[in-house]
C-alpha cells in the first residue's frame, strides 16, 4: 500500500494539521534517511497531539512506518516532551512491534516544535538558513497529518474533520474533533460558551495564532481557539500596529541583545541577530557589515524575542514589516548559509514554558482539556477552497446538488500545488463560488 502513497494522501486531501497546512502529497513524495514526527505541541494551551499519541499510538506508528516505507527512511523518530506522559506509556508500549521508530524526549522549552529546531534536537542536523529539513535528508511530518494518513489508508476516510483545543475563558476546556467548515462560533458552544461578553478569540497557540471573528471557518489547519479578554495584555500585544511597534524600536530599543541571545534561528547558527535589525528603525540601516536588512527573511516568527525583551518590544513584528516591504519591492531571501555548529551553550539559554505560560498572563489557563467526544450535529458549513499553501481548489459541485458527507466538492487545479477539499456534512450546495462552499442539510 505504501507504494501508492502519494496518490493515496492527495486523494484524501492531506495537508500539514501542525502549520500552514502544506499538501502532505508533496512532502511523502522525496527519499530521505529519516523521518520525523513533530509531537512537541509547544504552543502553550494546546492539547491536540499530546493526547491523540497517547490515544491513537498504533494508528500514528502504522502511519509513520507507511510514510518511511514511502520515502525509504531507516528510522522514524517521535519527538515528544518528557512531560507528555501518558502518550509516552501509550507508544512505548506499541513500540516493539516498530523496530525502526525512536522517541525522542525533548525538554519543555518553546519552540521546541519549530520544525528546524526540532531536526536540530533529534537528529543533530542544522537546516540551512531558507532551507528546509529536506535539505539535511529528513522529512517533518505532524501528529494529526499520520492520523489522516492512517485514516484515509485503512477506513477509507478523506479529511472531513479536525481536532482543535477550546480553552481560555469557555466553560469547559475541552479537546474535540469537528467536522471542517462551522464557525468558531458554533465551535466554542461546544466548551459551553465563554464565560465573559467582552472577549477575543486567537485561532491557534498564543504565540503564533491570529485574531479571528466568531464567524470565521474551522479549516484543516485549525489546532486551537483561545477565549481572551479584549483588554487582556497579549490581545493588546497582538493588535499594535506595525507603526506602534516601529516607533517603540525607535526610542526604547537599549541594544541589549537579548532577543538575540534567546532566537532560536540565531542559536541554530544563522545569521539573524534581531537586536541589530531593530537599528533600523531608528537609524535607517544595521549599523553593521555583517547584518542587512535582508537578515530579517530568516526569522520564523516564533514571538520569542519579545518575551526575552526587557522593553517588551516586538523584533519579531519588526521584521515581518521588513519581510514584507522587501517582498513588495521584489527582494527575495539572498541568505542560504549552512552553519557547522550550533552557538555554544545554546541549551542553557532555552525559554521554558511554564515561565513564557506566566509572562503571557495565561498561567490560570494552563489547564487540562480533556479529549471528549461530542455528538451534536450540524446543519450548515462553509468549507473554504483554500485551506492550505498553493492554489485554491477549484468547485466540482453546483448549487443544488446533493452531496454526502466524504464526497469530493472541491479538486486541485491541473498543474497546480493544492489540496482537494471533501464534504464535512451531508445536504444540499446552497452557494459555491471562488472562495468557498457553502453546504445546508
Amino acid at each position: 500500500m505504501s507504494a501508492n502513497l502519494v496518490e493515496i494522501v492527495q486523494n484524501a486531501g492531506i495537508v500539514g494539521a501542525g502549520g500552514a497546512g502544506f499538501p502532505t502529497q508533496v512532502k511523502v513524495n522525496c527519499t530521505v534517511d529519516t523521518v520525523v514526527v513533530n509531537g512537541a505541541e509547544c504552543e502553550p494551551l494546546l492539547r491536540v497531539d499530546q493526547q491523540l499519541m497517547a490515544l491513537e499510538a498504533v494508528k500514528i506508528l502504522t502511519a509513520l512506518q507507511a510514510v518511511m516505507d514511502q520515502t525509504q527512511a531507516k528510522k522514524g523518530i517521535i519527538g515528544l516532551k518528557k512531560k507528555y506522559k501518558p502518550a509516552i506509556e501509550a507508544l512505548n508500549k506499541e513500540l516493539p512491534a516498530f523496530p525502526q521508530v525512536t522517541m525522542h524526549l525533548l525538554k519543555n522549552f518553546y519552540p521546541a516544535g519549530d520544525e528546524q529546531v526540532l531536526v536540530y534536537e533529534t537528529t543533530g542536523r542544522i537546516v540551512p538558513e531558507a532551507g528546509i529539513p529536506l535539505n539535511v535528508n529528513t522529512l517533518v511530518i505532524n501528529v494529526e497529518t499520520l492520523l489522516n494518513i492512517y485514516d484515509i489508508m485503512v477506513d477509507n476516510k478523506p479529511v472531513m474533520d479536525t481536532y482543535l483545543t477550546l480553552t481560555g475563558e469557555v466553560k469547559n476546556k475541552l479537546t474535540t474533533k469537528v467536522p471542517l467548515g462551522i464557525t468558531v462560533r458554533e465551535a466554542l458552544e461546544l466548551a459551553g460558551g465563554t464565560t465573559i461578553d467582552d472577549f477575543v478569540v486567537i485561532n491557534g497557540g498564543p504565540m503564533m495564532g491570529k485574531i479571528v471573528d466568531l464567524d470565521s471557518t474551522i479549516t484543516k489547519t485549525t489546532k486551537g481557539l483561545i477565549v481572551l479578554a479584549k483588554d487582556h495584555p497579549l490581545i493588546i500585544s497582538k493588535t499594535k500596529s506595525f507603526k506602534e511597534t516601529t516607533k517603540m524600536a525607535a526610542i526604547a530599543c537599549m541594544q541589549c541583545n537579548y532577543c538575540t541571545e534567546l532566537c532560536p534561528r540565531y542559536a541554530l547558527g544563522h545569521n539573524l541577530e534581531p537586536h541589530k535589525l531593530m537599528r533600523i528603525a531608528a537609524y535607517g540601516s544595521t549599523c553593521d557589515t555583517s547584518t542587512q536588512a535582508t537578515n530579517a527573511f530568516l526569522c520564523c516568527e516564533c514571538g520569542l524575542c519579545q518575551y526575552a525583551c526587557v522593553m517588551d518590544l516586538q523584533p519579531w513584528k519588526f521584521n515581518t514589516m521588513l519581510k514584507r516591504e522587501l517582498g513588495s519591492r521584489g527582494i527575495k531571501n539572498p541568505h542560504h548559509h549552512a552553519p557547522a555548529a550550533a552557538v555554544p551553550y545554546r541549551e542553557g539559554k532555552q525559554f521554558n514554558v511554564y515561565r513564557l505560560v506566566s509572562r503571557l498572563g495565561l498561567t490560570k489557563y494552563d489547564l487540562p482539556a480533556p479529549m471528549v467526544e461530542t455528538d451534536k450535529t450540524f446543519s450548515k458549513v462553509n468549507l473554504l477552497l483554500s485551506q492550505h499553501i498553493g492554489a485554491p481548489a477549484v468547485a466540482v459541485v453546483n448549487v443544488g446538488d446533493h452531496v454526502e458527507r466524504g464526497q469530493l466538492i472541491g479538486d486541485i487545479p491541473e498543474g497546480k500545488l493544492s489540496s482537494k477539499v471533501f464534504a464535512s456534512i451531508s445536504g444540499r450546495i446552497s452557494a459555491a463560488d471562488s472562495e468557498k462552499i457553502t453546504i445546508e442539510s
